[in-house]
């Protein structure tokens, strides 16, 4: 079988990314072929040129990777609907219950809004709001399957898309196969961000929560370390606010944290497993976007938990998204988003019982067994195949 992916990939700096590249190294030692036509190219003009140019003879299948605020996969797969009506395409939805949230580019007069300051240019992605959501519909259902990462993701994306049950498909967030490693000893606690440092992950959260339990309870603060670890490409982390690395790093001198809080910026992932196993839990603080939730419900997961289950490490999440439901099997918690006391009643709870991160850490282990990425690679291989025998 060969399929066509559509995505982005290393050394893009993005959770969608790793996971495409995963995706096609597990495809392919399950002998299917994979080819990237639109690897390396992120122009929306050049990218319509390479599909033009692309001989899709022998191509069985299209799938694409969706989300992140990304533009080309949907426009490819728009084209494709079109231009190439015998090919079946598939897309993994990574931010359900939408596939794209805003178009690329606004119609007139609302294009003119785009330019000026905010919130204009969030006014003018509300207004064209109607007709985003009429053409995602549109290319959903004329979609052979839709994969989502969770169940609640799945419902909310067939529900607002008016989708067929069987157009849609649930395969959980794949996971590389990590050599288990024993929790460090239990004192200090050793708590860890990891994902991509920027605006919108809750991490001024996680900071005053922290704070607020060590105030309370001082005889903690050298029993606990908290390290922040990610990527800190300079496109996410520089914005009109400001530098947002500064702006932590005068947070946590304000707070008086200095002496509990490590840095680990730009790891390498050679590194990333190392760095977690180090840890006891991993701390997810993410807060769902007030400007999105006009639009909708985003109901998707992150990379950084599937890392955590590959690692046998549990988890202190917020409820956004969907990761209440990633925690259910008993690999960590959720607390209410955005409620700096609920994540302190959490470390607190934490700190005075922490052979809890024993169980949390078993738990995980054995999810993160289930997910890895042959088992993951073979379910869409299944579902590919089923894909490729059913009417257009």
């Amino acid at each position: 079988m060969r399929i066509a992916l559509l995505a982005p990939l290393p050394p893009e700096q993005t959770g969608i990314a790793d996971y495409a590249a995963h995706l096609r190294s597990a495809l392919r030692e399950l002998g299917l072929e994979v080819v990237t036509p639109l690897e390396g190219c992120q122009d929306l003009s050049e990218q319509l040129r390479r599909l033009q140019a692309f001989d899709w003879r022998g191509v069985n299948l299209v799938h694409a990777e969706l989300g992140g605020g990304r533009f080309g996969e949907f426009q490819a797969l728009e084209y494709l609907r079109r231009a190439q009506p015998q090919l079946p395409l598939t897309a993994t939805v990574h931010d359900p219950e939408r596939l794209i949230w805003r178009r690329a580019k606004l119609f007139f007069p609302l294009n003119a809004l785009e330019r000026l300051p905010p919130p204009l240019p969030q006014a003018a992605a509300l207004l064209a709001d109607p007709l985003t959501l009429h053409e995602e519909r549109r290319l959903a259902k004329g979609m052979q399957r839709l994969i989502t990462l969770t169940r609640l993701g799945g419902d909310c994306l067939r529900q607002r898309m008016g989708l067929r049950t069987e157009q849609v498909a649930v395969i959980a967030h794949g996971n590389l196969s990590i050599a288990p490693v024993e929790l460090p000893p239990l004192a200090p606690l050793r708590l860890l961000y990891f994902g991509f440092i920027y605006r919108g992950k809750g991490i001024e959260d996680l900071l005053q929560a922290l704070a607020r339990t060590l105030t309370t309870h001082p005889h903690y603060r050298a029993q606990v370390r908290l390290t922040l670890a990610g990527g800190s490409a300079p496109e996410m982390t520089f914005d009109p606010a400001g530098n947002y690395l500064d702006g932590l790093r005068q947070q946590i001198a304000a707070l008086h944290l200095s002496d509990v809080v490590d840095w680990q910026l730009d790891l390498p992932s050679a590194d990333i497993p190392h760095t977690i196993q180090a840890h006891h839990v991993m701390v997810l603080p993410y807060r769902e976007s007030k400007k999105l939730g006009f639009l909708g419900q985003m109901r998707g997961t992150s990379g950084a938990l599937s890392w955590a289950n590959a690692c046998g490490r549990g988890v202190i999440t917020s409820n956004a998204r969907a990761f209440a439901e990633e925690v259910a099997g008993g690999n960590g918690i959720t607390y209410r988003q955005g409620d700096i006391d609920s994540l302190s009643d959490a470390l607190n709870r934490l700190l005075l019982d922490p052979h809890q991160v024993r169980q949390w850490a078993g738990t995980a282990a054995d999810i993160g067994r289930q997910r890895q990425w042959n088992n993951t690679a073979q379910r869409f291989a299944e579902l590919f195949r089923d894909a490729c025998k059913e009417p257009l």
